[in-house]
């Protein structure tokens, strides 16, 4: 009986025991339950955000991609204005002969009213009945890109020969010689051409061809002049250039100590001096010998000047700003004193890449070959006569 007794206490201890685990695993099994229905609340809620954020988002773009049309349209619009502005000005300047800007130290003209100066003293002896001077840019094509953005590119302004020279960079010792402009347009690169190095290198951007010869300017220590002949592939003759303190002829081409010029006379040579740092020089040169026929200092300033060329004796200098934007011809120096202040073009060149770091100009063609940030450009003129006066 007693054992009976027993086995039924242990029953009922046993049952007591698994009632108990039974509780235990629903009420965590609940808890559970209640954590991912949490769960499942929250990522609804997360997933209702995302959709929403997702709407706003496709919204914005949307509205984005219409603003974006919208400022296209209105830039074309505002580009297609500024061109024809331009077009118009282009025109206006071709009608309206605009009085240069150029900026003359009142001591300056009292020194030129008060004293003769002894460099221009004689009076220059023309070589030929040169009388034409710039009227406008009449056209402008741009042949091809060979090189960096600083260089020189022209034609033997006394030859018929046709060859075309490229002088790449502003310290370098090799010339690539084209036979012709169609050759240089077709060529890729430089391959079509033939190689010249010349015995040192150049220095700047102020070099000329001329009846078979390169002039180039050299630079150590002292500003030379290299006279090469290119049938010979040898340098004939050099000159220092009889001047001291030489300083950049160009305020916005700082890397030319000295530019040279060919036209209808001959050679020329422009450049600065730090006596006379506000202003630019010219002298006359000796093509044979190189000898310095007559100097003038000129009204024309240094500042934001990039390039110049002369045609018929006349000093035409291209300014330019810091930030390259359009180059015009904005001051001028006639050393025959047939062209007045009054009568000076204000010329415009066609909006281009940069600033020019060479002009040079072609007498016999009446074109200008520029380069302009690795671009070769040719600016065909429109001439007019001289006043007398």
């Amino acid at each position: 009986m007693r054992g009976l007794l027993v086995l039924v206490t242990l029953a009922s201890f046993a049952t007591a025991q698994h009632q108990a685990l039974i509780d235990y695993l629903e009420r965590r099994l609940l808890a559970i339950e209640d954590r991912i229905s949490v769960w499942h609340e929250q990522t609804n809620r997360y997933a209702s955000e995302l959709r929403e954020l997702k709407q706003q988002m496709v919204s914005q773009l949307e509205n984005l991609d219409k603003e974006k049309e919208t400022l296209r349209l209105n830039l074309d619009g505002v580009g297609t204005r500024v061109d024809r502005v331009e077009r118009e000005l282009d025109y206006l300047e071709t009608q309206n002969g605009a009085q240069p800007c150029v900026d003359v130290d009142d001591k300056l003209i009292e020194q030129q009213v008060t004293q003769v100066n002894e460099k221009n003293k004689a009076k220059y002896e023309k070589m030929s009945d040169c009388r034409h001077m710039i009227s406008s840019i009449k056209a402008m094509k741009i042949l091809k890109r060979v090189g960096g953005p600083k260089g020189m590119w022209t034609k033997d302004t006394g030859s018929a020969s046709g060859k075309v020279y490229i002088l790449n960079g502003t310290d370098e010792d090799t010339i690539h010689e084209f036979a012709s402009v169609q050759d240089l347009a077709r060529s890729p690169g430089t391959s079509l051409a033939k190689q010249v190095t010349l015995p040192s290198a150049w220095r700047g951007t102020g070099h000329v061809v001329y009846n078979g010869n390169v002039y180039y300017v050299k630079q150590a220590g002292e500003v030379m002049v290299v006279k090469f002949d290119l049938n010979n592939s040898s340098a004939t003759d050099s000159a220092v250039f009889p001047v001291q303190d030489h300083i950049p002829v160009y305020g916005l081409s700082t890397e030319t100590p000295m530019d040279l010029a060919v036209d209808e006379e001959g050679l020329w040579a422009i450049y600065s001096t730090r006596q006379n740092d506000r202003y630019i020089s010219m002298a006359k040169m000796d093509a044979n010998t190189l000898d310095i026929e007559q100097m003038w200092d000129t009204t024309c300033p240094r500042e934001n000047a990039e390039a110049a060329f002369v045609i018929c004796g006349t000093l035409y200098v291209v300014y330019n700003t810091k930030q390259p934007g359009r180059s015009r011809v904005q001051c001028v120096f006639d050393v025959n004193e047939m062209v007045t202040s009054e009568e000076a073009p204000l010329v415009y060149f066609p909006k281009r890449y940069g600033s020019h770091s060479s002009l040079k100009y072609n007498p016999q063609e009446r074109l200008l070959y520029a380069w302009d940030d690795g671009y070769q450009i040719l600016y065909k003129l429109d001439m007019k006569k001289k006043l007398e006066i």
